[in-house]
């Protein structure tokens, strides 16, 4: 055998053959799992219908063989499925209809989650094939830039429909608030603010989004009074966000009650700007032992240990750390389960760092039009719930808490003490 034929022989065990038959594995058994799910649905619909008869005493709703197969695209390829049908002896018109493979369904929802993704990470909308491809293999179809830009217009759509949405019977407890600039066609310069927040149920969730062209109070003011038009009814109990944005200013404006927290990822890094390199490492350390003290007090004791530090040589830096003492700290009065998420505003800040990589890579190839529907899809696909949120219940009702342990706790504790002494 030449070595030629060597290198073109392939046993069993070749990466190339065993990768083929791995995801061919997967398929199937990713149609398997389908083919179940639906037909767990179905026996439920049947189950529902059991005890009615036709005018024979027949069963009235029976299977009736299955819809022509289609294929769909998925995180792991091309999977063929099949609906079954059901027949009406009644002639009401009932009919099955799965939830988890609807009539027009072409591909799952991750995937039409990573499409926005792609986009906002710089592929073309005429690379989205082959890029695609890759990701789920040769066989992916129906995915050409024709079918993106429906897309893309269909995102549109959805954003139009989400601005007017009704937020009635909506509550957010906590909110974090960002602004996104790009640079787009025309030299225009493009901000979009935007803000999520935690329902009453601990389900994070875009809230607002606006464009303009800066981060005005103006411009988020129009942002909070088109939620209030929208019918949200009360305010937030917090708002987390760096302390440049004009947000503040408006705040109070719309959201009287809201209190605020100041984000200790943009402080620490505004304080480091204003101290020698050599001295930065251990100035960090400093901060940490502000915001992650246990109490208040001891907190307030580190943060003033690290003024008395820095004050004499480097009073700017001091400076910026003092002027927001309060709102720096106000997460104290809040579950200690939620410091992790509202002492900064990381949970908007991923996204939107996200977004910002767009920017880089089209060189300003977005538009006005495009840019707003696509951060929408992006934003709104990170929703997860957060950590403690069966406190948010009494975060609501208003009841207090201090160093994060709620006050109604401790008292029952200390009574059966004072008890025993007495």
């Amino acid at each position: 055998m030449t070595q030629d034929n060597l290198v073109k022989f392939k046993t069993p065990e070749t990466p190339e053959n065993f990768s083929d038959a791995l995801s061919a594995l997967i398929r199937s058994g990713a149609q398997q799992i389908i083919a179940q799910a639906v037909e767990a649905e179905l026996n439920e619909l049947l189950g529902e219908y059991q005890a009615v008869k036709d005018d024979s005493g027949r069963q009235a709703v029976v299977r009736n063989g299955y819809l022509p197969a289609r294929t769909i695209t998925t995180g792991v390829g091309e999977v063929e499925v099949q609906v079954p049908k059901v027949r009406d002896r009644t002639g009401s018109g009932i009919k099955f209809n799965s939830s988890l493979l609807p009539p027009y369904l072409k591909r799952s929802r991750s995937v039409e989650e990573v499409l926005p993704w792609l986009y906002l990470k710089g592929i073309s909308t005429g690379d989205f094939a082959e890029a695609l491809s890759a990701l789920l293999g040769p066989e992916a179809k129906g995915l050409s830039s024709a079918t993106i830009s429906r897309l893309k217009a269909k995102w549109q759509e959805e954003h139009s429909a989400w601005q007017t949405r009704s937020m009635r019977h909506k509550r957010y407890v906590y909110v974090w608030a960002d602004g996104i600039y790009f640079n787009i066609r025309d030299d225009e310069r493009q901000c979009i603010l935007v803000m999520i927040g935690v329902t009453d149920t601990g389900r994070k969730e875009l809230l607002g989004m606006e464009a303009g062209y800066r981060e005005s109070a103006l411009n988020w003011k129009t942002l909070m009074l088109r939620l209030v038009d929208q019918g949200l009814q009360h305010d937030p109990l917090l708002a987390i966000g760096d302390g440049a944005l004009g947000f503040w200013k408006a705040l109070p404006q719309v959201w009287p009650a809201t209190k605020t927290q100041r984000c200790w990822v943009h402080k620490t890094a505004n304080v480091l700007n204003k101290l020698p390199k050599k001295l930065q490492p251990n100035a960090k350390f400093g901060l940490w032992e502000i915001y992650r003290a246990e109490t208040k007090t001891d907190a307030n004791q580190a943060f003033n240990r690290f003024i008395k530090t820095y004050q004499a040589k480097y009073p700017e830096a001091s400076e910026c750390l003092g002027k927001d003492r309060d709102v720096l700290l106000a997460f104290y009065d809040f579950p200690a389960e939620h410091w992790k998420h509202i002492r900064s505003s990381n949970p908007i800040e991923s996204t939107s760092s996200t977004v910002r990589l767009r920017t880089k890579q089209t060189r300003g190839a977005l538009s006005k039009t495009t840019v707003t529907p696509l951060v929408f899809k992006l934003v709104q696909s990170a929703q997860l719930r957060i950590r403690g949120f069966k406190l948010l219940g009494d975060v609501i009702e208003g009841v207090q808490f201090r160093d994060g342990i709620r006050q109604e706790a401790e008292k029952a504790i200390a009574q059966p003490t004072e008890q025993k002494v007495a």
